[in-house]
C-alpha cells in the first residue's frame, strides 16, 4: 500500500489531467468520484463531460463511485465546463465533477471538482487529499445506495447566459463562430436563437476524434480555418473556443487574431460601467494594459496567481467584478465568480453594436501603446536552471521584482514574466513594451536565445 500523503500523477495544481489509461483510468476514476462525496460532504452532486472518446467511460465510472458513496447525482451528460458549475451553483448542489482535458492532447483526460457555490477545489483547498484517498480507501462491499437523474439543463443555462450579458443591445452582426469539434456547437446553436445575428457555423458537431485538430486556438497553427471563414464570408467578428468551451478567442473584421490580453482590458471597462470602483482580478503574465484600462475607469486592479483556481479564490476575497487571464479565461462575480467562454463574446458583441467601433478599431489603441509577445511556450530538460539563469541575467538591473507566479522582471520599458505552466511540462514567456513593438521583439529574442542556450 501506498503512503497516504502520495497522489496520483494525474492530480495538479488545480485539477486532474492525466494520460489514459496510464495515469487515469476508469477504476481510479471510481475513487475519485466515491472520495469527492466523502471528502466534500453533502449528497447531491452532479457530473458532466467533454466530447473526448474516453470521456463516457470515465464519467459513468465517476458516477458509480458516487452512488457507492450515498449520492443523488444529476447527470447532464454532454456539455462545457461551465454548464457544471452553473448546475451546482443554479440548484444548489453540494458539488460537481466535470470530465475534460479541456486542451490537452487526444490521449489525455481529467476533471475539474467544485463544491458548494461551484468553489473550485484545488491542490491547496482539498483536491491533493482526495487524490490520497483516492489511493488507499477501501471500496464498499455493499450494494450502491444513491441514485442518478439524466437532466438536459441548456434552457437554464441559456437563461442565465442572456440574463447576466446584454442581449437587447446587441445589432445584426456577421459573426463566424468555429467551435473546433467540442462542446461548444450545442450551446451556441441554443444561444443564436435569442440573437439578431447571423451565425456562420465551423466545425460545429462534438466530434471526439478532433478531425480538424485538438481545438486550442491559443496556438497559431490552429486559427487558420477561422481567419479564413471570416475573410471569406465578411465577418464582423470570428469566435472561437477551446474543447470544453471554458475559454472564449477573437478574431477581428480581417481576420487577425486578437490576443486575449486586449480582451482583458476591454471587458473590464465594460463591466466597471456598470459597477463604478469595482476590482478587477489579472494574472501576472502581461499587466501594464489591464491596470492603465481598469484604473482609468475607476476600478481596482488586483493582481492573482494564475490558473483557476487561483484567480476564482482571490475574486471571492476581494468581491471583484470581473477576473481575466490573457489565455483567455474570463471570470464574472455575477456567474458565481466562475469562468465562461459565453458571457465574453455577449458582452464584447454588444460594446462593438454600442460604439458602432469594429474589433480592431476597439482595441488598436491598446494594442499599440503596450504590444506584446503572446505567450512562448519552451519544453525543457531544466526549466528551474532556465528560470535562475533568466533572474541572473536580468535581476540586477530590474526596477521590480514580483514572484506572484514565476518571475517578473519590470525592465522601464519593458518588462516579462516566465513561469513553469501547472498543466504542462512547458516553460512560458510573456514579454511586453511601453510602445515600443521592436524593443519588445528584441527582447523576446534576447530571453529565448538565453531559455534555449
Amino acid at each position: 500500500m501506498r503512503e497516504p500523503s502520495a497522489k496520483p500523477a494525474c492530480f495538479k495544481a488545480y485539477d486532474i489531467r492525466g494520460r489514459i489509461p496510464s495515469e487515469l483510468d476508469a477504476d481510479l476514476a471510481f475513487r475519485i468520484g466515491l472520495t469527492s462525496v466523502r471528502r466534500l460532504g453533502g449528497r447531491r452532486f452532479v457530473v458532466g463531460r467533454d466530447c473526448r472518446l474516453s470521456s463516457g467511460e470515465l464519467a459513468d465510472a465517476v458516477i458509480g463511485g458516487m452512488l457507492a458513496a450515498g449520492a443523488e447525482v444529476m447527470d447532464i451528460g454532454l456539455c462545457g465546463t461551465e454548464m457544471v458549475y452553473h448546475s451546482t451553483w443554479a440548484h444548489e448542489l453540494d458539488g460537481g465533477i466535470m470530465v475534460t482535458a479541456s486542451h490537452n492532447p487526444m490521449d489525455h483526460n481529467g476533471m475539474k471538482i467544485v463544491r458548494t457555490e461551484a468553489r473550485p477545489v484545488s491542490g491547496d483547498s482539498g483536491l491533493d487529499e482526495i487524490g490520497a484517498e483516492a489511493l488507499v480507501c477501501e471500496l464498499p462491499a455493499a450494494p450502491a445506495s444513491g441514485t442518478v437523474v439524466r437532466r438536459d439543463v441548456m434552457d437554464g443555462y441559456v437563461k442565465t447566459m442572456l440574463d447576466l450579458s446584454a442581449p437587447q443591445d446587441i445589432g445584426p452582426l456577421k459573426i463566424v463562430a468555429n467551435a473546433g469539434n467540442g462542446c461548444a456547437g450545442p450551446a451556441l446553436k441554443a444561444l443564436a436563437t435569442h440573437l439578431p445575428c447571423e451565425f456562420i457555423p465551423l466545425h460545429a458537431e462534438p466530434d471526439g476524434t478532433f478531425p480538424h485538430g485538438i481545438p486550442n486556438p491559443l496556438l497559431p497553427e490552429n486559427r487558420a480555418d477561422t481567419a479564413a471563414a471570416v475573410r471569406e464570408h465578411g465577418a464582423d467578428v470570428g469566435l472561437a473556443w477551446d474543447g470544453d468551451f471554458d475559454r472564449c478567442f477573437f478574431f477581428d473584421e480581417r481576420g487577425e487574431f486578437i490576443e486575449g490580453y486586449y480582451l482583458v482590458g476591454l471587458l473590464a471597462s465594460a463591466l466597471l460601467r456598470k459597477h463604478p470602483g469595482g476590482k478587477i482580478i489579472h494574472d501576472p503574465r502581461l499587466v501594464w494594459n489591464t491596470v492603465e484600462m481598469v484604473e482609468q475607469a475607476g476600478g481596482v486592479p488586483v493582481m492573482s496567481k494564475t490558473g483557476h483556481a487561483f484567480i476564482k479564490e482571490r475574486m471571492r476575497k476581494e468581491d471583484a467584478v470581473y477576473g481575466g487571464e490573457m489565455s483567455a479565461h474570463h471570470y464574472f462575480r455575477e456567474f458565481a465568480y466562475c469562468d465562461s467562454g459565453m458571457l465574453p463574446w455577449l458582452h464584447v458583441l454588444a460594446e462593438m453594436s454600442r460604439t458602432g467601433k469594429p474589433l480592431s478599431e476597439l482595441v488598436a489603441e491598446r494594442m499599440a501603446r503596450f504590444p506584446a509577445s503572446g505567450e512562448i511556450n519552451r519544453r525543457l530538460v531544466d526549466p528551474d536552471g532556465a528560470l535562475e539563469a533568466i533572474e541572473s541575467r536580468y535581476g540586477p538591473d530590474a526596477s521590480g521584482i514580483d514572484r506572484t507566479d514565476g518571475l517578473s522582471c519590470d525592465m522601464g520599458e519593458w518588462r516579462f514574466n516566465l513561469r513553469k505552466s501547472n498543466t504542462e511540462p512547458v516553460l512560458r514567456l510573456n514579454v511586453e513594451s511601453r510602445g515600443d513593438a521592436d524593443l519588445m521583439r528584441a527582447m523576446t529574442d534576447e530571453l529565448l536565445k538565453i531559455i534555449d542556450g
